[in-house]
Protein backbone atom coordinates (compact mmCIF):
# COMPACT_ATOMS: atom_id res chain seq x y z
CA UNK A 1 0.00 0.00 0.00
CA UNK A 2 1.55 3.03 -0.96
CA UNK A 3 3.08 5.46 2.02
CA UNK A 4 3.19 2.51 3.99
CA UNK A 5 4.89 -0.13 2.20
CA UNK A 6 7.60 2.03 1.53
CA UNK A 7 8.36 3.22 4.93
CA UNK A 8 8.44 -0.56 5.49
CA UNK A 9 11.03 -1.54 2.82
CA UNK A 10 13.56 -4.18 4.57
CA UNK A 11 16.29 -3.62 2.12
CA UNK A 12 16.23 0.55 2.64
CA UNK A 13 15.80 -0.24 6.76
CA UNK A 14 19.13 -2.84 6.69
CA UNK A 15 20.79 -0.21 4.92
CA UNK A 16 19.42 2.64 7.90
CA UNK A 17 20.74 -0.28 10.23
CA UNK A 18 24.06 -0.98 8.15
CA UNK A 19 24.82 2.93 8.77
CA UNK A 20 23.96 3.32 12.02
CA UNK A 21 26.82 0.18 12.86
CA UNK A 22 29.00 1.97 10.67
CA UNK A 23 28.83 4.82 12.76
CA UNK A 24 28.33 4.31 16.63
CA UNK A 25 31.67 3.90 18.73
CA UNK A 26 30.30 3.93 21.76
CA UNK A 27 27.49 3.13 24.10
CA UNK A 28 24.19 5.45 23.73
CA UNK A 29 20.87 5.54 25.28
CA UNK A 30 17.83 6.65 23.64
CA UNK A 31 14.50 6.80 24.78
CA UNK A 32 11.38 6.94 22.47
CA UNK A 33 8.47 8.75 24.19
CA UNK A 34 5.60 7.52 22.30
CA UNK A 35 4.08 4.35 23.20
CA UNK A 36 3.48 3.76 19.52
CA UNK A 37 6.69 3.55 18.81
CA UNK A 38 7.55 1.28 21.12
CA UNK A 39 4.78 -1.12 19.93
CA UNK A 40 6.02 -0.66 16.15
CA UNK A 41 9.97 -1.14 17.49
CA UNK A 42 8.61 -4.52 19.14
CA UNK A 43 6.61 -5.83 16.25
CA UNK A 44 9.32 -4.83 13.54
CA UNK A 45 12.01 -5.87 15.65
CA UNK A 46 14.01 -2.47 15.28
CA UNK A 47 15.72 -3.23 18.69
CA UNK A 48 17.25 -6.11 17.15
CA UNK A 49 18.41 -4.83 14.21
CA UNK A 50 20.76 -1.57 15.72
CA UNK A 51 23.91 -2.02 17.05
CA UNK A 52 24.32 -3.82 20.86
CA UNK A 53 26.07 0.13 21.97
CA UNK A 54 22.54 1.90 20.99
CA UNK A 55 19.90 0.78 23.38
CA UNK A 56 16.29 1.89 23.15
CA UNK A 57 14.41 2.28 26.46
CA UNK A 58 10.58 3.48 26.79
CA UNK A 59 9.23 6.15 27.83
CA UNK A 60 5.74 7.74 29.14
CA UNK A 61 4.25 8.10 26.10
CA UNK A 62 1.19 6.22 26.80
CA UNK A 63 -1.67 8.52 27.68
CA UNK A 64 -3.43 5.66 28.85
CA UNK A 65 -0.45 4.58 31.65
CA UNK A 66 0.27 7.64 32.78
CA UNK A 67 -3.45 8.61 34.13
CA UNK A 68 -3.30 8.76 37.83
CA UNK A 69 -5.22 6.48 40.17
CA UNK A 70 -7.04 9.04 41.36
CA UNK A 71 -8.64 10.17 38.05
CA UNK A 72 -9.42 6.29 37.68
CA UNK A 73 -11.28 5.89 40.52
CA UNK A 74 -12.77 9.46 40.30
CA UNK A 75 -14.38 8.43 36.86
CA UNK A 76 -15.68 5.28 38.38
CA UNK A 77 -17.50 7.54 41.38
CA UNK A 78 -19.46 10.10 38.44
CA UNK A 79 -20.00 6.36 36.70
CA UNK A 80 -21.51 4.87 39.17
CA UNK A 81 -24.47 7.87 39.69
CA UNK A 82 -28.02 6.79 38.14
CA UNK A 83 -28.18 9.80 36.22
CA UNK A 84 -24.77 9.85 34.61
CA UNK A 85 -23.87 8.27 31.01
CA UNK A 86 -20.25 7.98 31.25
CA UNK A 87 -18.66 7.88 28.10
CA UNK A 88 -14.92 7.22 27.01
CA UNK A 89 -12.91 5.38 24.79
CA UNK A 90 -12.49 1.63 25.24
CA UNK A 91 -8.80 1.34 26.37
CA UNK A 92 -9.82 3.08 29.30
CA UNK A 93 -12.11 0.57 30.52
CA UNK A 94 -9.61 -1.77 31.60
CA UNK A 95 -7.28 0.02 33.74
CA UNK A 96 -7.31 -0.14 37.11
CA UNK A 97 -7.75 2.22 39.98
CA UNK A 98 -7.59 1.44 43.18
CA UNK A 99 -10.11 -1.14 43.91
CA UNK A 100 -11.99 -1.92 40.26
CA UNK A 101 -11.87 -0.60 36.58
CA UNK A 102 -14.87 0.85 34.55
CA UNK A 103 -15.38 -2.05 33.04
CA UNK A 104 -16.83 -3.35 36.54
CA UNK A 105 -18.60 -0.33 37.09
CA UNK A 106 -20.26 -0.65 33.86
CA UNK A 107 -21.04 -4.30 35.16
CA UNK A 108 -22.46 -3.38 38.62
CA UNK A 109 -25.03 -1.08 36.55
CA UNK A 110 -23.19 1.70 35.86
CA UNK A 111 -24.27 3.67 32.56
CA UNK A 112 -20.44 3.42 30.70
CA UNK A 113 -20.60 3.58 26.91
CA UNK A 114 -17.75 3.83 24.30
CA UNK A 115 -17.71 6.42 21.99
CA UNK A 116 -15.31 7.10 19.15
CA UNK A 117 -14.84 11.15 19.31
CA UNK A 118 -15.59 13.23 22.45
CA UNK A 119 -18.40 14.55 19.60
CA UNK A 120 -20.38 10.98 20.00
CA UNK A 121 -20.97 12.20 23.67
CA UNK A 122 -21.87 15.62 23.23
CA UNK A 123 -24.50 14.04 20.74
CA UNK A 124 -25.57 12.14 23.60
CA UNK A 125 -25.76 15.15 25.71
CA UNK A 126 -28.36 16.43 23.26
CA UNK A 127 -29.81 13.75 22.51
CA UNK A 128 -30.62 12.99 26.41
CA UNK A 129 -31.39 16.48 28.03
CA UNK A 130 -32.76 14.82 31.44
CA UNK A 131 -29.29 12.98 31.92
CA UNK A 132 -25.91 14.17 32.54
CA UNK A 133 -23.58 13.05 30.34
CA UNK A 134 -19.29 12.99 31.16
CA UNK A 135 -16.76 12.20 28.84
CA UNK A 136 -13.00 11.08 30.14
CA UNK A 137 -10.71 13.38 28.31
CA UNK A 138 -7.39 11.48 28.16
CA UNK A 139 -4.40 12.35 26.07
CA UNK A 140 -1.79 13.91 25.09
CA UNK A 141 -1.14 17.38 22.70
CA UNK A 142 -2.56 15.21 20.24
CA UNK A 143 -6.25 14.67 21.34
CA UNK A 144 -6.56 17.84 23.18
CA UNK A 145 -7.42 19.96 20.03
CA UNK A 146 -10.63 17.52 19.44
CA UNK A 147 -11.86 17.36 23.24
CA UNK A 148 -11.01 21.48 23.52
CA UNK A 149 -13.39 21.78 20.55
CA UNK A 150 -15.98 19.51 21.40
CA UNK A 151 -16.38 21.81 24.66
CA UNK A 152 -16.10 25.18 22.78
CA UNK A 153 -19.21 23.57 20.70
CA UNK A 154 -21.23 22.72 23.83
CA UNK A 155 -20.66 26.40 25.33
CA UNK A 156 -21.60 27.82 21.71
CA UNK A 157 -24.92 25.61 21.64
CA UNK A 158 -25.90 25.98 25.03
CA UNK A 159 -25.59 22.14 25.89
CA UNK A 160 -25.73 22.31 29.72
CA UNK A 161 -25.63 18.52 30.78
CA UNK A 162 -21.82 18.14 29.56
CA UNK A 163 -18.96 17.80 31.06
CA UNK A 164 -15.42 16.78 30.53
CA UNK A 165 -13.26 14.47 33.42
CA UNK A 166 -9.96 16.24 32.33
CA UNK A 167 -7.20 14.35 32.37
CA UNK A 168 -4.60 15.84 29.59
CA UNK A 169 -0.96 16.17 29.95
CA UNK A 170 1.99 17.50 28.13
CA UNK A 171 5.10 15.63 26.76
CA UNK A 172 7.97 18.30 27.37
CA UNK A 173 7.84 18.67 30.88
CA UNK A 174 7.67 15.16 31.33
CA UNK A 175 10.89 14.81 29.43
CA UNK A 176 12.43 17.25 31.16
CA UNK A 177 11.65 15.39 34.35
CA UNK A 178 13.15 12.44 32.93
CA UNK A 179 16.29 14.71 31.88
CA UNK A 180 16.52 15.91 35.85
CA UNK A 181 16.03 12.99 37.64
CA UNK A 182 19.61 11.90 39.44
CA UNK A 183 18.95 8.27 38.04
CA UNK A 184 18.78 9.63 34.79
CA UNK A 185 20.66 7.66 31.63
CA UNK A 186 18.58 8.69 28.81
CA UNK A 187 21.02 10.84 26.34
CA UNK A 188 19.09 11.57 23.79
CA UNK A 189 15.35 11.11 22.40
CA UNK A 190 12.64 10.51 19.83
CA UNK A 191 9.74 13.01 20.18
CA UNK A 192 6.29 11.81 19.43
CA UNK A 193 5.55 13.00 15.56
CA UNK A 194 1.77 13.20 16.70
CA UNK A 195 2.26 15.44 19.24
CA UNK A 196 4.40 17.87 17.04
CA UNK A 197 1.69 18.03 14.26
CA UNK A 198 -0.11 19.76 17.01
CA UNK A 199 2.62 22.05 18.54
CA UNK A 200 5.38 22.37 16.54
CA UNK A 201 8.58 20.95 18.02
CA UNK A 202 10.24 24.99 18.61
CA UNK A 203 9.28 24.16 22.70
CA UNK A 204 12.00 20.86 22.76
CA UNK A 205 14.78 23.77 21.95
CA UNK A 206 15.26 24.94 25.38
CA UNK A 207 15.43 21.06 26.52
CA UNK A 208 18.33 20.61 24.16
CA UNK A 209 20.12 22.93 25.37
CA UNK A 210 19.58 23.16 29.17
CA UNK A 211 20.54 18.97 28.89
CA UNK A 212 22.47 18.68 26.43
CA UNK A 213 20.75 15.67 24.75
CA UNK A 214 19.25 15.92 21.00
CA UNK A 215 15.54 15.49 20.04
CA UNK A 216 14.55 13.78 16.80
CA UNK A 217 10.92 14.33 16.00
CA UNK A 218 10.19 10.85 14.50
CA UNK A 219 7.35 8.93 12.87
CA UNK A 220 6.11 5.55 13.42
CA UNK A 221 7.33 3.72 10.67
CA UNK A 222 10.30 1.28 10.70
CA UNK A 223 12.08 3.51 8.31
CA UNK A 224 11.08 6.18 10.48
CA UNK A 225 12.31 5.07 13.39
CA UNK A 226 15.53 3.40 12.63
CA UNK A 227 16.43 6.84 10.52
CA UNK A 228 14.97 8.65 13.57
CA UNK A 229 17.83 6.69 15.94
CA UNK A 230 20.38 7.37 13.04
CA UNK A 231 19.91 10.99 13.37
CA UNK A 232 19.79 11.27 17.21
CA UNK A 233 23.11 8.74 17.04
CA UNK A 234 24.50 11.01 14.58
CA UNK A 235 24.25 14.03 16.87
CA UNK A 236 25.37 11.65 19.77
CA UNK A 237 28.89 11.32 18.41
CA UNK A 238 29.16 14.58 16.94
CA UNK A 239 28.72 16.21 20.01
CA UNK A 240 25.49 18.02 19.10
CA UNK A 241 22.34 18.33 20.43
CA UNK A 242 19.69 19.87 18.42
CA UNK A 243 16.25 19.29 17.46
CA UNK A 244 15.66 18.08 14.47
CA UNK A 245 12.44 17.04 12.19
CA UNK A 246 13.11 13.68 10.72
CA UNK A 247 8.85 13.18 9.88
CA UNK A 248 8.87 15.86 7.60
CA UNK A 249 6.16 14.67 5.81
CA UNK A 250 3.86 15.58 9.01
CA UNK A 251 5.17 17.84 11.05
CA UNK A 252 6.46 21.84 11.14
CA UNK A 253 7.92 23.88 13.70
CA UNK A 254 5.25 26.03 14.14
CA UNK A 255 2.75 22.64 14.41
CA UNK A 256 -1.40 23.50 13.75
CA UNK A 257 -1.63 27.10 14.78
CA UNK A 258 -5.55 27.00 14.54
CA UNK A 259 -5.22 23.67 17.32
CA UNK A 260 -3.03 25.68 19.32
CA UNK A 261 -5.31 28.29 19.35
CA UNK A 262 -8.75 26.25 20.31
CA UNK A 263 -6.13 24.54 23.61
CA UNK A 264 -5.35 27.85 24.53
CA UNK A 265 -8.93 29.42 24.50
CA UNK A 266 -10.18 26.16 26.11
CA UNK A 267 -7.53 25.12 28.88
CA UNK A 268 -4.85 26.40 31.23
CA UNK A 269 -1.54 24.65 31.52
CA UNK A 270 -1.47 23.27 35.27
CA UNK A 271 0.49 21.25 37.15
CA UNK A 272 -0.56 17.52 36.90
CA UNK A 273 0.02 14.21 38.40
CA UNK A 274 1.53 11.34 36.76
CA UNK A 275 1.18 7.64 36.97
CA UNK A 276 4.10 6.38 37.85
CA UNK A 277 5.82 9.37 38.00
CA UNK A 278 4.59 11.69 40.34
CA UNK A 279 3.34 15.08 40.33
CA UNK A 280 5.01 17.62 37.07
CA UNK A 281 4.94 21.32 37.70
CA UNK A 282 2.80 22.76 34.32
CA UNK A 283 2.21 19.37 32.60
CA UNK A 284 -1.18 19.36 31.84
CA UNK A 285 -4.44 20.93 31.15
CA UNK A 286 -7.02 21.94 33.28
CA UNK A 287 -10.30 23.94 31.79
CA UNK A 288 -9.78 27.35 31.59
CA UNK A 289 -12.36 29.56 33.85
CA UNK A 290 -14.54 30.60 31.25
CA UNK A 291 -15.07 26.63 30.94
CA UNK A 292 -15.10 25.86 34.20
CA UNK A 293 -19.34 25.09 34.15
CA UNK A 294 -17.81 21.57 32.09
CA UNK A 295 -15.77 20.29 34.58
CA UNK A 296 -17.25 16.81 35.85
CA UNK A 297 -14.64 16.86 38.58
CA UNK A 298 -15.95 19.85 40.25
CA UNK A 299 -19.48 19.39 38.82
CA UNK A 300 -19.77 16.06 41.08
CA UNK A 301 -17.64 16.97 43.65
CA UNK A 302 -14.92 13.98 43.24
CA UNK A 303 -12.00 16.21 42.35
CA UNK A 304 -10.31 15.94 46.20
CA UNK A 305 -9.94 11.86 45.72
CA UNK A 306 -6.91 11.32 46.15
CA UNK A 307 -4.75 7.46 46.44
CA UNK A 308 -1.73 5.84 46.16
CA UNK A 309 0.29 3.74 43.86
CA UNK A 310 0.29 0.36 44.53
CA UNK A 311 3.77 -1.06 45.55
CA UNK A 312 3.45 -4.85 43.72
CA UNK A 313 3.55 -2.56 40.35
CA UNK A 314 6.79 -1.13 39.36
CA UNK A 315 5.48 0.66 36.07
CA UNK A 316 6.86 3.95 36.86
CA UNK A 317 10.42 2.59 36.75
CA UNK A 318 9.11 1.35 33.24
CA UNK A 319 8.12 4.82 32.34
CA UNK A 320 10.88 6.41 33.18
CA UNK A 321 13.45 4.15 31.20
CA UNK A 322 14.77 3.00 34.23
CA UNK A 323 13.58 -0.70 33.71
CA UNK A 324 12.38 -2.47 30.58
CA UNK A 325 9.26 -4.45 31.34
CA UNK A 326 10.09 -8.24 30.80
CA UNK A 327 12.78 -7.09 33.86
CA UNK A 328 10.04 -7.02 36.25
CA UNK A 329 9.45 -10.15 38.44
CA UNK A 330 5.72 -9.94 37.65
CA UNK A 331 5.37 -9.41 33.80
CA UNK A 332 3.53 -12.43 32.54
CA UNK A 333 2.90 -14.58 35.67
CA UNK A 334 1.38 -12.34 38.34
CA UNK A 335 1.06 -9.21 36.06
CA UNK A 336 -0.70 -10.10 32.07
CA UNK A 337 -3.26 -8.72 30.43
CA UNK A 338 -6.28 -10.42 31.67
CA UNK A 339 -5.37 -9.36 35.19
CA UNK A 340 -3.15 -6.59 34.76
CA UNK A 341 -1.67 -4.72 38.22
CA UNK A 342 -0.49 -1.79 36.37
CA UNK A 343 -1.83 0.62 32.67
CA UNK A 344 1.18 -0.18 31.41
CA UNK A 345 0.00 -3.76 30.49
CA UNK A 346 -3.64 -3.12 29.72
CA UNK A 347 -3.28 -0.11 27.23
CA UNK A 348 -2.71 -1.06 23.24
CA UNK A 349 0.26 1.41 23.77
CA UNK A 350 1.53 0.62 26.97
CA UNK A 351 5.26 -0.44 27.06
CA UNK A 352 4.21 -3.95 29.45
CA UNK A 353 1.84 -4.57 26.60
CA UNK A 354 3.80 -4.82 24.11
CA UNK A 355 6.55 -7.28 25.01
CA UNK A 356 4.08 -9.47 26.27
CA UNK A 357 2.40 -9.29 23.05
CA UNK A 358 5.40 -9.63 21.00
CA UNK A 359 8.48 -10.52 23.18
CA UNK A 360 7.22 -12.68 25.88
CA UNK A 361 8.72 -16.00 26.16
CA UNK A 362 5.98 -19.36 26.33
CA UNK A 363 6.75 -21.46 29.47
CA UNK A 364 8.92 -24.19 28.29
CA UNK A 365 6.08 -26.73 29.87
Amino acid sequence: MKYVDEYRDADAVHQLADELARITTRPWTIMEVCGGQTHAIMKFGIDTLIPDDVTLVHGPGCPVCVTPLELIDQAIEIAAIPQVIFCSFGDMLRVPGSARDLLTAKAHGGDVRIVYSPLDALRLARENPDREVVFFAVGFETTAPANAMTVYQAKREGVENFSLLVSHVLVPPAMEAILSSPSNTVQGFLAAGHVCTIMGYSEYEALTERYNAPIVVTGFEPLDILHGVLMCVEQLESGRSDVENQYTRAVRQEGNVAAQGVLAEVFRVVARKWRGLGEIPESGFALAPDYAQFDAGSRFDVADVSVPEPEECVSGLVLQGVMKPDECAAFGTACTPEAPLGATMVSSEGACAAYYRYRRVADPA
